[in-house]
């Protein structure tokens, strides 16, 4: 189904008490009305590079149809897509859900850890999205999962439940629910916070604690709203880390989380001085002059290394997911040129 078949597939009511959504929060497959507000750094920004950059999971050409079809308002009217910003506006999006059918399965190799009746275990490649989403609907986990498991049954529809995602150029393991009874238990782990969660970070200098929390709210980031900050009034977040190893100019770090906060590691990692290496939007800027001495990769150095759960036969078990090559690759040369 197109995107203007899925626009059409959900009718406008006009429910306000549905504004309880923040752009945070906001998920792309579920859709909802969410309420933005521009802020000085938006003065003059276009409605549509505006909406699109505050709900990263739709592409400009479907908040353009979303506009067109009058389910974008600024202080309650209508405006067109080139409309220009003003602070203290606000603007309210009113996006319906992805439309199940609209979903096709794809043969897409998986690399597949464990798998029962009820879940799946798999170890995610870097540069897959998990979910389709308006105006991106293909080449996703999963689709991906629909044709690897075609008989997965969650609340009468063949849509996976995924109870936690992985940024895209994030690889490593994720738990995924092919029935409505384990994702009902996943949910509730990840609700009482035993579900374990461990991975391996190499991040920019020498950190000098070989152990250490980071305990700080994460929300948006109020001057860029595209990304995610330590702010008083976010939400709690609970970071650990141990350091594996260190190098002249960066350190490998066993890391694990209490909490589940977009992009969590890599803003409570930066927030310490330490950003992940290769991460392109809280990494390291340089200043002119200044020498390029970081580890070279191609994406950000994030792994999901460990997953503990618990079965739906009653068995706890951890998942382990070794480096991928490229990351391998990366501490093999560090190594070679002499730890410090």
């Amino acid at each position: 189904m197109d995107d203007a078949a899925m626009l059409n597939a959900v009718p406008d009511d006009g429910d306000d008490s549905l504004l309880a959504a923040t752009d945070e929060e906001f998920d792309a497959t579920l859709g909802g009305v969410v309420e933005l507000r521009p802020g000085r750094e938006h003065t003059n920004v276009r409605l549509d590079r505006f909406v699109t950059e505050a709900l990263q999971d739709l592409s400009r050409s479907y908040v353009q149809q979303l506009i067109d079809v009058g389910r974008v308002r600024v202080d309650g009217e209508p405006r067109r897509a080139a409309f220009k910003m003003t602070p203290g506006e606000v603007v309210v999006v009113d996006a319906p859900p992805l439309v199940e059918d609209a979903l096709e399965p794809e043969a897409i190799p998986l690399d597949i850890v464990h798998e029962d009746a009820d879940l799946i275990v798999l170890n995610k490649a870097a540069g897959m999205v998990v979910h389709p989403a308006p105006g991106h609907p293909r080449g996703t986990l999963v689709n991906a999962l629909l044709a690897h498991a075609p008989d997965i049954a969650i609340a009468g529809s063949n849509r996976p439940g995924i109870v936690h995602r992985l940024d895209k150029d994030t690889s490593g393991l994720m738990v995924v629910a092919k029935t409505d009874r384990a994702r009902n238990a996943l949910v509730a782990q990840w609700n009482d916070r035993s579900v374990r969660k461990g991975y391996a970070a190499l991040v920019s200098g020498v950190v000098v604690d070989d152990e250490a929390t980071v305990d700080a709210p994460i929300g948006r980031d109020p001057a860029q709203r595209q990304r995610m900050a330590v702010i008083t009034r976010g939400r709690p977040a609970v970071t650990h880390f141990a350091v594996q190893e260190r190098f002249p100019t960066a350190s490998l770090l066993d890391v694990e989380i209490e909490t589940g906060r977009t992009h969590q590691i890599r803003v409570h990692l930066a927030f310490i001085g330490h950003p992940v290496v290769g991460d392109p939007v809280y990494g390291r800027r340089r200043t002119a002059g200044e020498s390029d001495d970081e580890p070279r990769v191609t994406r950000q150095f994030l792994h999901a290394a460990k997953l503990g759960l618990r079965l739906m036969d009653g068995r706890d078990v951890t998942f382990e997911a070794p480096l991928p090559p490229d990351l391998a690759e990366v501490l093999e040369a560090l190594r070679g040129s002499g730890a410090a």
